[in-house]
């Protein structure tokens, strides 16, 4: 199974900490983000990997070079201007349409399981499925609701905070069958949860959601930053 890691985000608002780096180059422990997120995927044995690049693309490119020496191949994306989440999967069409793949969002410390919702999404025959996790703020992202066997109801991304029926949102990660490819159109700015699922629903199309057992906290401010270091530090991801 291959994988796709969004990593074109800018870290604007961790700038104010002298970090001018891409998000997923922010340090976490001793290591980048995103070598976090290597080290998850070739734990489990997922090491066909393609990441986009967009700010400062050096400094990944630099850092990781082929992969290898993360044990994992990766396959760069370059976008000198930004895709979106689906756009930029969409770029990269032809490296994805052999099998089922993970979308996987690269600013999010996590630790998770991908057999258990992989097997989830395909006992459902779904064209794609969303790991969920429960937030205290769920108007920050995307609300999820579901049947109660898993299929998706509704996905509103950052709905008014009074609209909020459930405190699920998505966690950024989703297993996607390629022929979803095929309504994602080509060079446009295009998004996952603003357009693919929405559009998928309307459809009357399978799109189921489930929350796995996992650790997962965004490091995209220097509150979130910090509160993901003390974390990593406590052992809590282990």
């Amino acid at each position: 199974m291959k994988a796709f890691i969004l990593a074109a985000g800018l870290g604007t608002r961790l700038r104010s900490l002298g970090l001018d780096l891409p998000k997923v180059m922010v340090p976490v422990g001793d290591k980048p983000l995103l070598e976090h997120h290597l080290e998850l995927f070739k734990r489990q044995g997922i090491r066909d990997l393609i990441v986009n690049l967009h700010y400062l693309p050096e400094k990944i490119t630099g850092y990781f070079g082929d992969g290898s020496r993360c044990g994992v191949k990766i396959t760069y994306s370059r976008e000198p201007e930004l895709l979106g989440t689906a756009g930029a999967v969409k770029k990269m069409e032809r490296e994805l349409l052999d099998g089922t793949f993970l979308v996987f969002y690269g600013d999010n410390l996590v630790r998770v399981e991908f057999a258990p919702l992989v097997e989830f999404h395909r006992a459902r025959q779904a064209l794609a499925t969303v790991a969920l996790f429960a937030s205290p703020e769920p108007w920050t992202g995307g609300v999820v609701e579901t049947d109660s066997n898993g299929r998706v109801l509704r996905f509103v991304e950052k709905p008014d905070p009074k609209q909020v029926s459930t405190n699920l949102i998505s966690a950024g990660i989703f297993v996607i069958e390629p022929s979803v490819l095929e309504m994602i159109p080509a060079g446009q700015f295009y998004d996952f949860g603003k357009d693919v699922f929405p559009r998928l629903l309307a459809e009357g199309r399978p799109v189921y959601a489930m929350k796995p057992e996992a650790y997962i906290q965004d490091v995209g401010t220097p509150e979130r930053l910090a509160k993901a270091q003390h974390d990593f530090e406590q052992g809590m991801l282990n």
